[in-house]
């Protein structure tokens, strides 16, 4: 588990590494109404003065005569009639998948189930990394529950692989439940 984990992360390193930088955005200088902003020349290909235009001044508006402007209309957004479709949490269709594979591809061979549990432990290991709060927990849970799974089965520790397979049963609905509400 920490040999992906460690994986992963030289691989965000290695693409933020190799992203170009974005350069900071610097604020512009807005002119003062009393200022003069020189415009450049065009450039020209003959040697000879250069002309410079000015910007036109612009008259100070006097005290009295300044009125504050009208508040601009907020436009609302439209309402729209028909609900929004459900959005299923982030992880919650990859872990779906996994879910359907181990069943699809377990059988009733040992060294199948075993194949099947790690390679369903993966897949939850990588449902995990875009899943978060308690979609994430659950699939982070039902990836351990595979793992040992896949231990009970190699013979790796003792105990029941029925055992596990009952509590994966009853945390896959579980995720189910918490997949189905948005």
């Amino acid at each position: 588990m920490s040999a992906l984990a460690a994986a992963i992360a030289a691989v965000v390193a290695l693409a933020a590494y190799l992203a170009p930088p974005t350069p900071p955005q610097q604020p512009q200088p807005q002119a003062q109404p009393d200022t003069v902003a020189p415009t450049p020349a065009p450039e020209s290909s003959s040697p000879g003065p250069v002309k410079t235009r000015h910007a036109r001044r612009t008259p100070k508006p006097s005290p009295e005569s300044s009125t504050p402007d009208p508040p601009s209309p907020t436009r609302e957004a439209p309402v729209s009639s028909s609900p929004l479709s459900a959005v299923r949490p982030g992880g919650c269709d990859e872990a779906a998948a996994a879910l359907t594979a181990y069943r699809r591809n377990a059988g009733t061979v040992r060294s199948s189930q075993t194949a099947a549990a790690q390679q369903t432990y993966s897949d939850l290991m990588g449902a995990a990394f875009h899943a978060e709060g308690v979609v994430g927990a659950k699939i982070t849970l039902l990836a351990r529950e595979f793992q040992e799974l896949n231990f009970r089965l190699t013979g790796m520790t003792g105990g029941d692989p029925n055992q596990v397979i009952a509590d994966i049963n009853t945390d896959a609905a579980e995720l189910n439940r918490l997949c189905e509400s948005p």
